[in-house]
């Protein structure tokens, strides 16, 4: 059964946010926040401009590779680990800077480190996981900025096992904040259906171990 995760505050198609209505959560869409323009030239710049790769992580105790490309940049101390995976950042690039700042400006929070994933066809997804590592403490906010084609994003209740879908458009930003890590997992399901390739930037911060 699919849930409605509209709040009180519908779409006003403006750069206000929606309140998504997730219980034991608090999470926030912007749907235009970037113009559809300025979006696509956003994602141009990254697929040309990021070092990607298709990088190995361990699942179940086996070495698997990721069904998507990926980039992890931040500052100087920001190496991430997840699935057995430890990554080293990349530099900031010109344009992951300036969408840094904007969501910094939008959210007040500060951002010190962003993964990148280039979902290139209807094949490439991201299964159901949480954004709970020790390093990002114990209520992170995740900034999600999505550029290319509209997929939907999938959240299930740890304990409920309900699922809640919502699409993300091209320019959009969503924000989980609060306790939404400790008691949702979320992710992209894969789709026969024919579709464009999607760029999805989750900018984080990384507290010293």
């Amino acid at each position: 059964m699919q849930f409605s995760l509209f709040g009180d505050d519908q779409d006003s198609r403006g750069n206000e946010p929606i309140n998504l209505a997730l219980p034991e959560a608090s999470v926030h869409y912007y749907p235009s926040w970037l113009a559809g323009s300025e979006a696509s030239n956003f994602r141009h710049r990254l697929e040309t401009e990021l070092p990607w790769s298709q990088d190995t992580i361990k699942l179940f105790g086996k070495a698997v590779k990721i069904p998507r490309l990926q980039s992890w940049h931040g500052d100087p101390d920001c190496a991430y680990t997840y699935s057995g995976l430890t990554m080293t950042p990349n530099p900031w690039t010109p344009a992951l800077s300036e969408i840094r700042q904007r969501c910094e400006a939008t959210l007040s929070t500060p951002f010190n480190s962003v993964l990148a994933n280039w979902y290139r066809h209807g094949q490439d997804s991201m299964s159901l996981h949480a954004d709970d590592e020790p390093e990002l403490g114990p209520t992170p906010t995740i900034a999600s900025v999505t550029l290319g084609e509209a997929r939907p994003f999938i959240f299930k209740h740890r304990e409920t096992g309900k699922r809640y879908t919502h699409v993300l458009e091209h320019g959009s930003l969503l924000v989980m904040a609060g306790t939404t890590q400790s008691h949702y997992v979320h992710g992209i399901a894969k789709t026969q259906k024919p579709v464009d390739g999607r760029i999805n930037l989750t900018f984080r911060f990384l507290y010293p171990r």
